[in-house]
């Protein structure tokens, strides 16, 4: 049986996907990078979240050609900082220093006005299997930076990150609510969308 082996440490994330694919494809055994012995680090150094995407997918794919493999980047997209953090996200202040990030953040955004503080949450899925081509989706979200953290939920730039259509920000909403508004869950909730097509394809 193919396992989809799904490229992160995160258990919340992998739950996440799992809730997602494992309706739809029920076959597929879901497992994490941290059940398999032979999986080197992958240096993201792309320049967008596709090709970050698209490198980890293919480089575990190549130690697993049999089985699936899904993963995916992320970042928060700042227009008043041309973009920062974008790829860099996760390592904008220090690897996975979610504190020192979010302080970078509002530090370089401290002088920006209300009408200025616009940016963008993007998740791009890269989902590689055998006798198919890559599907790949995206999910986008809209939202505002606050001045202050705000909220104890989620993780990362959550409580920064201002929704104007829920007037909270991430780290206030419920992971349910965040699942169904979220730049992850709308690319799963696509990816859902394409994925029965997409495994008759190697048929």
């Amino acid at each position: 049986m193919p396992r989809l082996i799904i490229a992160s440490h995160n258990p919340n994330k992998i739950k996440e996907i799992e809730a997602i694919i494992g309706p739809i494809a029920p076959d597929l055994k879901a497992i994490s990078i941290a059940d398999l012995a032979d999986v080197p680090p992958v240096v993201e150094d792309g320049q967008t979240f596709t090709s970050n995407a698209e490198k980890k997918a293919t480089a575990i794919a190549r130690l697993y050609p049999d089985d699936f493999v899904l993963a995916d980047d992320s970042g928060l997209s700042v227009q008043a900082l041309n973009g920062e953090p974008g790829v860099y996200s996760a390592r904008y202040a220090g690897d996975h220093d979610d504190a020192a990030n979010v302080k970078k953040v509002l530090t370089k955004m401290a002088e920006v006005p209300a009408q200025d503080r616009k940016a963008n949450f993007t998740t791009v899925i890269v989902l590689v299997g055998p006798g198919r081509q890559p599907l790949v989706t995206q999910g986008v979200v809209t939202g505002e930076i606050t001045t202050a953290p705000v909220g104890n939920q989620g993780f990362g730039y959550d409580p920064i990150f201002y929704v104007p259509a829920y007037g909270k920000t991430f780290a206030q909403l419920t992971a349910s609510q965040k699942n169904q508004v979220s730049h992850r869950g709308l690319a799963l909730q696509q990816l859902a969308q394409e994925l029965p097509d997409w495994l008759k394809g190697g048929e």
